[in-house]
């Protein structure tokens, strides 16, 4: 508030150049649509992408099945990884030869993955489509919500980075503008411009 005040009082300063309001001018409306776009552009996308996602969760709960499946072997690990962020991913599970039954009553083998202490002859739960096809766990509410939320700041964070850099391209060719100006003024000065006897 207190840098509108100024602003206002600012108007009718006689050294003010028009290049100064302008870019005074930019500024307060860039901080206004900070103010104002940017959260409303987070709130509708945010919106937005939890109701899809609502929707994406709810047709996957409805068509993905929790089936329960039996280790016939355990698979051989693939060849050791040197990265360990791969090598990690790749301990936390144990490569199986597995079973299950598909909702629709056919008979399925493959190689799966489970938790690593899986013995032959264990059983586990393993989500599938209607003809047993495996799929991975249906998205849940609470991650439909993280997500939304997620999109909803990335939407104002990139509304908040537009606005600001249009009001540095403002202030860029201000600044060209300016420099112009002085070039004019110093040419116009001439060469006797700071000489004691330039205006006798």
């Amino acid at each position: 508030m207190k840098m509108i005040r100024g602003l206002w009082h600012w108007r009718h300063n006689p050294l003010r150049r028009a290049t100064d309001l302008a870019e005074a001018t930019a500024a307060l409306i860039a901080v206004l649509l900070m103010l104002v776009a940017a959260p409303t552009v987070g709130v509708i996308t945010g919106s937005l992408a939890h109701d899809a996602l609502v929707k994406a969760a709810r047709e996957q709960r409805a068509h993905r099945y929790l089936v329960p499946a039996t280790v016939v072997r355990i698979l051989p690990h693939p060849p050791v990884d040197s990265d360990p962020e791969t090598s990690s991913a790749r301990d936390a599970h144990r490569r199986v030869f597995a079973r299950w039954t598909a909702p629709d009553g056919s008979r399925h083998r493959g190689p799966l993955a489970t938790h690593p202490g899986a013995d032959p002859g264990e059983r586990f739960h393993l989500w599938t489509d209607e003809r047993g096809h495996p799929r991975g766990r249906p998205l849940d509410t609470a991650t439909a919500a993280t997500h939304a939320v997620l999109a909803g700041i990335g939407a104002g964070a990139v509304t908040v980075a537009l606005v600001d850099g249009g009001r540095r391209l403002v202030v860029w060719r201000l600044m060209r503008r300016r420099y112009a100006e002085w070039d004019t003024a110093w040419a116009r000065a001439g060469q006797d411009w700071g000489r004691a006897d330039a205006g006798s």
